[in-house]
């Protein structure tokens, strides 16, 4: 049990659910019959769904603001503010991530009492969004201005839609995040939203990290591969897995919540 998680979440391996946000005005996808209002309607139902399914902790993200972009609009921040101010869960945490501005991501997360962000805030990647070269130092540094220095960063190092400009194995790459950027989490993901990682590249970041801050999965849970991902992770997010066909952009199915929640909270319990 790591003793980051259990003061974050009050438990061991925490079950993160995402509360996926439909498209927000002013992205390809946005819906206009659905407006702003059924946007908070969709939202506030999943999240009563995982709620009641018996997640440990709900992450909001603008899932489906495709093609994503490296620097938010002020309506797409000032939408996803709405969003969490009016869906945030009560009994249990909620965190923050804005597909790929972290400085979006923490603004939200300190205004409205998220416990953690999680966003890519190191490396230099080619990608899906073109050359990205995010900036731990400037988070951080916006985070101590904000006095939110209680909004725990969970930073990726193996984001999706990308693949880094260097050569450095994923441990060691993990290894210095933890030491020179200060991450409060280290997260691996797969190829794309809803793909798993290698085992191994698990629990190679895992040895490389140590003790000295959780590793999740951040991507690719599933009922049928959490037991596994479960011996190594401390945690994980989970998205896809959780909708109705286990595709990413649908509605959360509660029956897929329940089953998961089952299964992962046997394996912790193992």
């Amino acid at each position: 049990m790591h003793p980051k998680v259990t003061e974050l979440f009050g438990t061991d391996k925490p079950i993160i659910a995402m509360a996926h946000i439909p498209a927000m005005p002013g992205t390809p996808l946005y819906d206009p019959s659905m407006g702003p209002d059924g946007i908070i309607e969709a939202v506030r139902r999943d999240v009563a769904h995982l709620v009641d399914g018996g997640v440990d902790a709900v992450m909001f993200c603008n899932e489906n603001d495709r093609p994503y972009q490296l620097e938010a609009g002020l309506e797409a921040t000032a939408m996803l503010g709405r969003v969490v101010a009016e869906c945030r869960p009560d009994s249990i945490p909620y965190g923050v991530d804005f597909l790929w501005d972290p400085m979006a991501a923490m603004a939200v997360a300190a205004t409205s009492g998220a416990s953690f962000m999680r966003e890519v805030a190191t490396g230099a990647y080619e990608s899906d969004m073109g050359f990205w070269t995010p900036d731990a130092a400037k988070l951080l540094r916006y985070r101590r201005s904000l006095d939110a220095t209680d909004v725990a960063v969970f930073m990726n190092v193996t984001p999706e839609f990308a693949s880094s400009i260097g050569s450095r194995p994923v441990g060691q790459v993990a290894r210095s995040v933890v030491v020179s950027s200060l991450a409060d989490a280290i997260l691996v993901s797969g190829p794309m939203a809803g793909s798993e990682p290698d085992l191994s590249a698990l629990e190679e970041v895992k040895e490389a990290v140590g003790d000295d801050a959780p590793v999740f999965l951040n991507t690719g849970a599933k009922a049928s591969n959490i037991r596994d991902f479960l011996k190594v992770a401390d945690g994980c997010i989970v998205g896809s897995a959780l909708k109705v066909d286990g595709h990413t952009w649908n509605p959360v199915d509660p029956a897929r919540v329940a089953e998961f929640v089952e299964v992962a909270h046997s394996a912790r319990s193992a």
